[in-house]
């Protein structure tokens, strides 16, 4: 029985990447074996082991054949005699089917160090088509390794094409592509998946309403990058260098879906794009069945941006109203997620990436002067429905104060 460390943790110890996980393959053994040595059997289409003690994944050397459509359909063959290249063969790129041995000696027999030193994502072999998921994983670490250089190899974009117009990408479960999405989605450099998947094809067929973007004239004088498309990768950028939560980036990624909808004869102004985002954003929402509060928080900035941006001039009682559909007094987190996402907004457009944004500061510092007004605070005479409708009051009267203190904005 032979151990083998297999996969990311042996590419990411050759870039002298940081990585937590560890996956090792078994080569020469049965599961009786591993049952008999303490571990704790997990897999369900093949046999996988926990370590007894490291909890650590630990997989049996095993074939692989297509036998069904999408991610799950696939056959498994697992045996003692499989050899440990038999096993890498079935791995998607030849940086990932790399293995190293307790005495740290690696074994590549698919050329992965040398595709490491050319920067490039190559598919190991042409069973890579047969698994539709590697579209999302190989954009996904276009994405990752993007500051490093890393490129994909032109003929993986062209297996990325083929399995894009394959009809194979529907087979997707929603909870698959929502993982390596929002996996995604937390990397330095976000943009390059959608735009990896956009090169293939694959864009239009998972994410439609982000594809109609591309091509949509938006005011140069507001929008000097002009295109719709461009410019939501731009603010999704923004998003990545400030380290923003997931919910963030990815309300920052469908907050200008309504502009896809636009109707031609009114470009490149967007006229009520807000509105009309909305439907757009719930479809991707529910198709993905994204998390409730990414959701909710989505919907806000996609409705609401405007209002952000435009701040300085809202009327107290509607800087007010404002507040209160973001649900100011019970989530203040919200608030400030949704002011970060229109600050991306404001700063994804070409040449004002360092603009100046005070609207942020005003939103929080009227998010504070509204939350710190309580009942308590109110004269004791004041009962019943009149408490509701003063606090409203008291706090309206303090978005006015604080508005009339804050300088003359250009």
């Amino acid at each position: 029985m032979q151990v083998y460390l297999v996969g990311g943790a042996v590419r990411d110890h050759l870039l002298g990447h940081p990585y937590h996980e560890k996956d090792y393959v078994v080569v020469g053994a049965t599961p009786q074996q591993m049952l008999a040595d303490g571990f704790e059997p997990v897999g369900k289409d093949f046999p996988v082991f926990l370590h007894p003690k490291t909890k650590e994944e630990y997989a049996l050397a095993r074939t692989e054949r297509k036998a069904g459509v999408g991610y799950h359909g696939f056959e498994f063959y697992t045996d003692p005699n499989v050899s440990l290249e038999e096993d890498l063969i079935r791995r998607d790129l030849t940086i990932n089917a790399m293995a190293m041995d307790q005495d740290g000696q690696v074994y590549d027999p698919y050329h992965g160090q040398r595709d490491l030193e050319l920067r490039l994502l190559r598919h190991v072999s042409d069973a890579f088509v047969e698994d539709p998921l590697r579209v999302l994983r190989i954009a996904r670490f276009a994405a990752r390794y993007h500051h490093l250089g890393f490129k994909v190899a032109p003929e993986t974009l062209q297996l990325m094409q083929r399995l894009a117009e394959s009809g194979e990408l529907q087979a997707l479960s929603a909870e698959r592509v929502w993982k390596e999405t929002s996996r995604a989605l937390m990397e330095a450099n976000a943009e390059v998946y959608f735009e990896v998947l956009r090169s293939c094809g694959a864009l239009q067929v998972l994410f439609p309403e982000i594809d109609a973007l591309f091509g949509i004239p938006q005011r140069p004088e507001y929008h000097p990058e002009i295109d719709c498309g461009i410019h939501t990768l731009m603010s999704l950028q923004q998003a990545c260098q400030a380290n923003y939560s997931l919910d963030v980036r990815f309300a920052v990624l469908v907050h200008d879906l309504g502009k896809a909808l636009t109707p031609p004869a009114e470009l490149p102004r967007h006229i009520m794009h807000e509105e009309r985002g909305i439907q757009p954003v719930t479809q991707v929402c529910e198709r993905l069945k994204v998390p409730t509060n990414t959701k909710q928080l989505a919907l806000a900035v996609c409705k609401e941006h405007l209002k952000c941006h435009q701040a300085f001039n809202l009327k107290p009682g509607t800087l007010w109203r404002l507040l209160q559909r973001l649900d100011v007094l019970r989530r203040p987190e919200r608030v400030e997620a949704f002011v970060q996402a229109c600050e991306c907004d404001a700063r994804g457009r070409l040449g004002l990436e360092n603009r100046a944004y005070p609207q942020a500061q005003y939103l929080l510092d009227a998010m504070q002067v509204v939350r710190s007004i309580k009942a308590q605070d109110l004269p004791r005479d004041i009962q019943g429905p009149d408490i509701g409708e003063m606090l409203i009051e008291q706090r309206i009267l303090a978005l006015a104060e604080l508005k009339a203190a804050q300088p003359i904005q250009e």
